[in-house]
């Protein structure tokens, strides 16, 4: 009997060193080890709603490799196309404690090297949401083996989907990040991106409009801008714009990780068939329990009867 995948996450696998205190890097004396990387989030999260989720990821055959597998196995994520590289460590990035976009230094080692053999047919055969990142397409060979992967999964059916989490430090040649994204824009996927993001890509401040026409004009229907405490804005090719208030929380531990709670929340809801503005409910919902925790969603919680 095949096994159906919800989604396919594919990407960065990294070991996060999150400071225990607020503050920045420089002065931040104690990390605090936790298992990252944004699609590796989307996946745990996934799981935790329910989800039947795949990552396809590289980490180092070492110790920090192994935590990632157990990690992974004891979340219920299916490692099955999780490798460990021989010649590579496991990558690792410490982040800055912050209530707004953390500072980080990464490590990059394993993580870039996801090999077409990761992909075997059966996998896309069976699962109906293929999701990756900018930071996963960063660097060679992840990047040729998740493009290949992804025009097969369009020609299969799955709905693709992207978190454009660009960043100069993980990505110095913009002209090649331009060009690889409208590659990948190309295959019509889901777009996730924050105001940060978009800040970094274009080097300075541009309008909803802008962002949601750039996209748009590359193949793109369905745009999610996420804008911390001024809320969420999505713009779809045929619905129009859509737009939500930022929930209000009384506390905010950490802000680590929270927009891939909020992919996580807007993925499921669009399996179960919800309109775009119960997705974003959702959506908000899942971000707005992680920002009150550090690390992954709280144990022992219902969180799907939370969110819906």
């Amino acid at each position: 009997m095949k096994t159906l995948i919800d989604i396919i996450c594919v990407g960065e696998v990294i070991i996060d060193f999150i400071g225990h205190e607020l503050s920045n890097i420089e002065n931040t004396k104690n990390f605090q080890r936790f298992l990252g990387g944004s699609p590796t989030n989307v996946a745990v999260n996934a799981t935790r709603l329910g989800l039947n989720v795949a990552l396809v990821a590289t980490g180092g055959n070492d110790g920090l490799g192994n935590f990632i597998v157990e990690s992974l196995e004891s979340n219920k994520v299916n490692t099955t196309y999780f490798r460990k590289s021989i010649s590579q460590p496991s990558s690792v990035i410490f982040v800055s404690k912050s209530k707004e976009t953390p500072e980080f230094i990464p490590f990059r080692h394993a993580d870039c090297e996801i090999l077409e053999e990761q992909f075997p047919d059966e996998l896309l055969a069976n699962a109906k949401i293929f999701h990756t990142t900018c930071f996963a397409l960063s660097k060679e060979p992840a990047r040729t083996t998740i493009l290949n992967s992804a025009k097969k999964a369009k020609e299969l059916g799955l709905q693709l989907s992207i978190d454009i989490n660009f960043s100069e430090k993980i990505w110095e040649n913009r002209k090649e990040a331009f060009a690889t994204l409208e590659e990948y824009l190309a295959l019509d996927p889901l777009v996730k991106l924050s105001d940060d993001d978009c800040f970094r890509l274009f080097e300075e401040t541009k309008s909803d409009e802008f962002i949601f026409d750039y996209f748009h004009n590359l193949g793109v229907s369905t745009v999610c801008l996420t804008k911390g405490k001024d809320g969420v804005k999505l713009s779809d090719k045929k619905q129009g714009i859509f737009f939500q208030e930022a929930l209000q929380l009384k506390e905010i531990k950490d802000v680590t990780g929270a927009g891939d709670a909020f992919w996580a929340g807007f993925l499921f809801a669009i399996l179960k068939n919800k309109n775009f503005e119960e997705c974003i409910t959702i959506a908000q919902k899942l971000a707005s329990i992680k920002l009150q925790n550090i690390g992954s969603l709280p144990e022992n919680r219902d969180i799907v009867s939370e969110i819906i």
